[in-house]
């Protein structure tokens, strides 16, 4: 079935009226059912709609009409608009953040501002859902729960994806290499990442010192045999 007109009714209505197309090729035409055609030409369906001319509009042309008219069995193809309708992009809805998870986002917020403080405002409530004052209130430490705060990472609460995370970060990386270079400012090359000590890789509640193995006990004649007896010296060698 080729695609169906603009106001596809209103076009049945005019074509019912001004044409002797069958009510199939009308139905097929317009994406309705052939009794739905039926009852607009019995006065039924679609009252008080005006017709819709599809030949004005540039959707359909005579030379169509007029072989369809002719071939009970053509089917009617809609005619290519010369006019290009741009794509209308859906505006983007704010994140929805399930309410189990709400709590979690200042915390969130504040991870992603002590580990990433290039990224924006607006990356900030894109990815974890929240708004400009409540950035603003854990920035400045203003947040009504600031001393209970603590940065955990969006991504393991759950509040957007690594890739989200990444994009975001390696997006404010080029803006603030851009900005530093039309400045004038070079900025310091980040060291090439390093193993980090067993310190701080290895927590065993304890001291650094807790994690060095203890040293090997001295093993003697006495601690397998026992205490064995001593020669009597004051005899005379054979």
């Amino acid at each position: 079935m080729s695609k169906a007109p603009l106001m596809p009714k209103a076009t049945a209505v005019w074509l019912v009226d001004n044409t002797s197309l069958t009510f199939e090729q009308i139905a097929e035409f317009c994406g309705l059912h052939v009794l739905e055609v039926k009852g607009i030409a019995d006065g039924d369906v679609a009252h008080g709609i005006k017709g819709m001319d599809p030949i004005s509009s540039g959707q359909l042309s005579r030379e169509e009409i007029a072989r369809a008219q002719k071939d009970s069995s053509y089917h009617i193809q809609l005619s290519e608009s010369k006019v290009e309708i741009p794509e209308i992009k859906k505006k983007r809805s704010p994140r929805y953040t399930p309410v189990s998870r709400r709590q979690d986002r200042p915390n969130a917020i504040l991870w992603l501002l002590k580990r990433h403080p290039e990224l924006k405002d607006s990356q900030l409530m894109r990815l974890v859902g929240t708004t400009k004052p409540t950035i603003e209130a854990i920035r400045e430490r203003t947040h009504w729960n600031s001393a209970n705060l603590q940065p955990l990472d969006p991504v393991t609460l759950g509040l957007c994806s690594q890739t989200e995370l990444d994009a975001a970060v390696q997006k404010a990386a080029r803006r603030v290499a851009r900005e530093a270079k039309e400045q004038g400012i070079e900025l310091p090359e980040k060291p090439a990442p390093t193993l980090l000590p067993s310190e701080e890789t290895i927590d065993l509640g304890g001291d650094a010192s807790t994690t060095t193995e203890a040293p090997e006990a001295e093993i003697s004649i006495e601690s397998v045999f026992g205490e064995q007896p001593k020669d009597d010296k004051t005899g005379s060698d054979s």
